[in-house]
């Protein structure tokens, strides 16, 4: 069975290639390679284009005749689209409704959407559960939002079934070392920590939030386990599921001065970081409640551990890098 997998040359994406080859799926990776990666295309064939080309997309549906899709591709830096959110409409949501459109054309019915915990904003309830209020307080946030709100749209008018997964921080690298986290530019704050074991300094966007120690808390998932559990969304939707929206975690959050201080414990290096302001658009601290994942999707994270998350990313970085 054919997957398209929008977005299937970049982090997740990639990663998603292969539990859906791993599970018995092809899945064909359709991507512009602005921040995607060719040679990380490994477990299907590569189309590229563009989310808002619909004469592409039709190409490739006509071509491979999916019966389901998982989207990845948008673009997802927080702060970008606080100073350009034009950017950010026109490519996460107009992008969408051109996919949404084309697979309507080829009656394509089953859609696994790559949603975000941003879709929240600040929480008021710890962990986060996804009958959480979703009040963004970032365009990039209001992007996802408004497309689970199109989903539901769908689903009512058209009868297109979908399954948004809310995720956490992405981290981590395939435990097999064949593909990992390669952002241009980087922005997630364990590749930049890092980084900064031997080149540079990573920069601590304030410390006197509201936390134990000042910096901002996240909750933390591993790559392979957040693609995974788009395999048993796919799986759920074959076997008949409604729409709905799960979140995927691991329910404990690490501070910014935790992670510095497990990167060391990994690597054996020091961290060379300073502080700066606040960013904007960042809550203090995003911890997910994913029970309804688990006993929902018949999931369970398989590399919760931090230290394990981060010997993973270690692993591909010094591979990356050539570090001895």
């Amino acid at each position: 069975m054919v997957i398209l997998v929008t977005g299937g040359a970049g982090y997740i994406g990639s990663h998603a290639c292969k539990a859906l080859a791993n599970a018995g799926y092809t899945p064909v990776a359709y991507d512009n390679l602005v921040y995607g990666h060719k040679k990380h295309v490994k477990w299907g064939p590569l189309e590229i284009g563009d989310i808002n080309d619909s004469s592409r997309l039709e190409e490739v549906f006509k071509k491979y005749e999916p019966k389901a899709v998982m989207h990845f591709a948008a673009y997802a830096y927080v702060g970008e689209s606080v100073t350009d959110p034009e950017k950010y409409y026109l490519n996460n949501v107009s992008g969408t409704l051109t996919l949404l459109k084309t697979m309507r054309l080829f009656k394509v019915d089953k859609f696994i959407f790559s949603s975000t915990c941003a879709t929240y904003g600040n929480p008021s309830v710890l962990p986060i559960p996804e009958s959480h209020p979703q009040n963004p307080i970032n365009p990039y946030g209001k992007t996802k939002l408004i497309i689970e709100e199109i989903l539901n749209d769908y689903h009512k008018a058209f009868g297109l079934r979908s399954i948004s997964l809310r995720y956490f921080n992405a981290a981590g690298a395939d435990p097999d070392c064949e593909i990992g986290e390669l952002h241009r530019p980087e922005t997630h704050l364990i590749p930049l920590t890092l980084n900064a074991t031997f080149d540079n300094s990573i920069t601590i966007f304030g410390n006197d939030y509201q936390t134990k120690d000042g910096t901002c808390i996240r909750d933390y998932i591993h790559v392979t386990d957040l693609a995974n559990a788009h395999v048993q969304a796919l799986k759920s939707l074959q076997a008949g599921s409604s729409t709905t929206s799960y979140n995927l975690g691991n329910a404990h959050g690490f501070s910014i001065l935790e992670i510095i201080s497990t990167v060391e414990k990994v690597t054996g290096r020091k961290v060379s970081f300073k502080i700066g302001p606040r960013r904007a658009g960042d809550p203090p601290i995003l911890i997910g409640d994913a029970s309804s994942a688990m006993l929902s999707l018949n999931w369970k994270p398989n590399y919760s551990d931090i230290n394990t998350i981060i010997a993973t990313a270690w692993n591909w970085h010094r591979k990356v890098f050539n570090i001895v």
